[in-house]
């Protein structure tokens, strides 16, 4: 008489779900995660970052380029950066919280002031040509066919806001509207058009 006690078969559906949508899960809450803190991707819906983005583009974020957060949540965890003039920035509006795209045109502590769709930082203007700005080197192209939006009588920032504006200066919903942005809780920087309308996959860098 054999006395070792039987063993219960596993049941299939137990079997499956270790076997199959365990590791599926875990590979998607890995994924979601290092979308969340790593890198990212943004479609543009608007215009108003014209010419340098259209109506459609997907945008490569950098998620650690201005620090590295709690998964899921705004607390940061590790400061590797701050936004700097020139910068392509992704954040959420002051406004109401929607996801925006604009460029970092001054930091805390600058003097800023806008004609014309022209900015002036710290006394000295931006412009280069027509509809043409240098950042800190960098030339950026203007859209101004629909003139240069709200003027900037001038005023200095606070230490850690920043002022973003749209490079379509006539048609862009920006900080002349709804205000500064806490430098802390810019969501990522925009690296790179991956995908644009008419034209497919490519590597345009911002």
């Amino acid at each position: 008489m054999n006395d070792t006690p039987s063993v219960p078969p596993r049941h299939p559906a137990i079997a499956w779900l270790r076997r199959e949508a365990l590791p599926l899960a875990v590979m998607l809450l890995l994924l979601g995660v290092a979308r969340d803190t790593l890198a990212n991707h943004y479609q543009v819906p608007s215009g108003s970052m014209q010419p340098t983005l259209q109506p459609g583009d997907r945008v490569a974020v950098d998620m650690r380029a201005y620090g590295v957060r709690l998964p899921f949540t705004q607390m940061q965890l590790l400061a590797t950066g701050t936004p700097q003039r020139g910068d392509v920035a992704v954040f959420d509006s002051p406004a109401d919280g929607t996801r925006l795209i604009k460029r970092v045109v001054a930091v805390g502590g600058d003097r800023v002031a806008l004609r014309g769709g022209y900015l002036s930082i710290n006394g000295r203007l931006l412009q280069q040509g027509v509809a043409c700005e240098l950042f800190d080197g960098k030339p950026v192209q203007l859209d101004l066919d629909a003139g240069g939006g709200p003027d900037i009588p001038g005023f200095t920032l606070p230490a850690g806001k920043l002022l973003v504006m749209g490079d379509h200066r006539g048609n862009s919903f920006d900080g002349r509207f709804f205000g500064l942005v806490d430098a802390d809780k810019v969501y990522g920087k925009a690296l790179a058009v991956y995908w644009r309308r008419g034209e497919g996959l490519e590597w345009q860098r911002l």
